[in-house]
């Protein structure tokens, strides 16, 4: 790995508005290029909407479709590696993607594996764990649920992972518009992401996460009140291999930011060469039960 500066971007996916969602992404990307970043995050399903009732209708191809033709343009004009969440169509059949492109075109997909409560009734789960390589570093990708699964942030530094990046859309909290509504909000989900530290520290790797953030619209399967609405309080953090917060947003109010950290190769090294390095220590013979059928027809 080579010390690298990255950002996460928290901002709104409007259902079914690619186009604005796009721009805004644009917008994010010239602040990014500014405060000097060579890779920015964006939130998962934020391109087409999470959960939007005509998700198949507007899911797209990868790479061929239209907006993430847009992404490589904007990496390609900004000499940026961008990395954002779109709905994508294969045969029919839809997937929640994050694609992740740069300057020299589109470099590759990961597919959600895990997928929560509603989110059945749009996807089906991706069978893939890949890992990227961008030049400075090896990227791996966890998409919201799948980061509660220690095994895939695991299989992604066996694989070489060096940063795993984990945007997410959480509807964890919802929140009325009173400065200390937002802020309870705000709170509960930051504090809920804390315990993604513990994926950067065991597997000795960086971890940028960007959250959704705000209300992203109102779909009609659900009261208005549902906790299932696209209703996201948002958050960002970049955490080190040590286990150490390098970067947070904000935590009273809810609305989009941005935050940028440097990811200093030193650091990566430092802990990889430490005595108790758990890639080093572990002992895969005895974890035979982990791929054991658990289900009995």
């Amino acid at each position: 790995m080579q010390t690298i500066r990255v950002a996460a971007v928290s901002m709104n996916g409007y259902l079914g508005e690619p186009e604005r969602v796009l721009n805004n992404i644009a917008a994010w990307c010239k602040r990014a290029v500014a405060d000097k970043a060579d890779l920015v995050l964006f939130p998962e399903a934020v391109v087409h909407g999470h959960g939007t009732s005509n998700t198949w209708a507007i899911a797209e191809t990868v790479p061929d479709g239209p907006s993430v033709q847009r992404l490589i343009q904007l990496a390609h004009e900004h000499r940026l590696f961008i990395c954002a969440g779109l709905s994508e169509k294969e045969r029919d059949i839809v997937y929640n993607t994050q694609v992740l492109v740069g300057p020299d075109g589109y470099i590759g997909k990961q597919r959600k594996l895990h997928l929560s409560r509603d989110e059945v009734f749009y996807y089906t789960g991706g069978r893939n764990i890949n890992v990227f390589g961008i030049g400075k570093c090896n990227v791996g990708i966890g998409i919201c649920c799948d980061n509660e699964f220690p095994e895939v942030m695991r299989i992604l530094a066996l694989r070489g992972a060096d940063v795993l990046l984990m945007p997410h859309a959480s509807r964890d909290r919802r929140w009325e518009d009173t400065p200390e509504s937002e802020a309870a909000a705000r709170r509960y989900v930051h504090d809920y992401y804390m315990m993604y530290v513990m994926r950067a520290k065991e597997n000795a790797c960086f971890a940028v996460l960007a959250d959704q953030a705000g209300r992203a619209g109102y779909v009609d399967i659900y009261p208005r009140d549902h906790p299932d609405q696209p209703h996201h309080p948002g958050a960002a953090l970049i955490f080190g291999p040590d286990g150490a917060v390098l970067a947070s947003a904000q935590m009273e109010r809810i609305r989009e930011e941005m935050i940028v950290a440097t990811l200093d190769a030193r650091l990566l090294a430092e802990q990889r060469a430490h005595t108790n390095y758990q890639l080093r220590k572990r002992r895969p013979e005895l974890y035979g039960e982990l791929v054991r059928e658990q289900v009995s027809s």
